[in-house]
């Protein structure tokens, strides 16, 4: 398996976005967060799609001032 293939866990992601694990679950409750898919019981996140949803999330220059 090439890095490129390895899907992320819910651990893995809430740490690479440096928040709470729970916060994922809400953000699946509602959904809001980056599209995971489901093995079994098990989530995981590619991260491809994680990068395109955090790209998704980016506000326009000035946005926040």
């Amino acid at each position: 398996m090439r890095q490129s293939d390895h899907l992320w866990t819910v651990e893995e992601l809430a740490q690479f976005l440096q928040i709470p694990r729970n916060t994922l679950y809400k953000w699946r409750q509602e959904e809001a967060g980056p599209p995971a898919v489901r093995l079994g019981k098990h989530l995981r996140y590619r991260p491809e799609a994680v990068q395109d949803w955090l790209r998704s999330q980016e506000e326009p220059d000035g946005a926040h001032q």
